[in-house]
């Protein structure tokens, strides 16, 4: 068995280290996703950035407070020896403005349908800033954690309406089922201070957002001086599934800035 386990250190060695992306010639495509969904959310850009030439790593976003997720992300991103173009979805735009933060390789930031705060605010502030959000509404009873803790989740009759309407039916039944929960904490964390302040961003999201309003959205791409602001017709909270090509071409925009 030992062999078998010094190959596996080795391989693990060579996927840990930074210069496996250091002879592209394109940033790396850092994707994180926000509450109530996961990687495979990004399945779509996914394969559209990679056909365009883009290496592209989907984080796992741990879902449980914005400054230890913020440093998981960050790590994910110190893995990269190459230029980054950081991709947030919803409470991800939390996540992706701490995160960027200590890496100096970070070159702008891409905001989807994204929480953008400043320092002090929290994604439950910044969702009930401006009317139309529905999300307390379509939210599942509160599930306790062993520690004290509870963390949320949307009941899966009321998903595709809420999170995911402009999605079939079938796709968005089993994005309900496969759903990440997030901490009530960490919708209520008081955001550090933002990289969106010194870093170029841009901002995709749809005008039928029901989870962020898109009042709430308008407002803070126009607070961080987005170099651009792509509004989807029809475009629910999820456009990066419902509307991957027009995402995608938004994250190039930023990576080719």
């Amino acid at each position: 068995m030992k062999p078998l386990f010094a190959g596996l250190a080795l391989a693990l060695t060579v996927l840990a280290t930074p210069s496996s992306f250091a002879d592209t010639a394109k940033p790396t495509i850092v994707l994180v996703h926000g509450a109530f969904a996961d990687a495979s959310s990004w399945n779509g850009v996914i394969q559209r950035l990679e056909k365009d030439g883009y290496p592209v790593i989907a984080a796992a976003n741990p879902l449980r407070g914005v400054q230890a997720d913020g440093a998981y992300v960050s790590s994910v991103v110190a893995s990269v020896n190459a230029p980054v173009v950081l991709v947030g979805h919803s409470y991800g735009g939390s996540v992706i403005s701490e995160a960027a933060n200590a890496r100096p390789n970070v070159k702008a930031l891409v905001y989807v349908s994204a929480f953008a705060p400043d320092a002090g605010e929290t994604a439950a502030d910044l969702a009930g800033k401006f009317p139309g959000g529905t999300l307390g509404d379509a939210l599942a009873p509160p599930a306790a954690l062993p520690d004290g803790s509870k963390e949320l989740s949307i009941d899966q009759a009321k998903f595709p309406a809420q999170f995911a309407a402009d999605v079939p039916p079938a796709q968005a039944a089993l994005m309900a089922a496969t759903q990440r929960p997030i901490t009530v904490a960490a919708l209520n964390e008081p955001a550090g201070e933002p990289a969106w302040k010194h870093l170029p961003s841009w901002f995709v999201y749809g005008d039928q957002d029901k989870n962020i309003p898109p009042q709430a959205l308008q407002f803070m791409a126009k607070r961080a001086h987005a170099q651009a602001v792509t509004t989807i017709k029809g475009g629910s909270h999820v456009v990066m599934v419902s509307h991957p090509d027009a995402v995608a071409r938004v994250i190039e925009q930023a990576a080719g800035h």
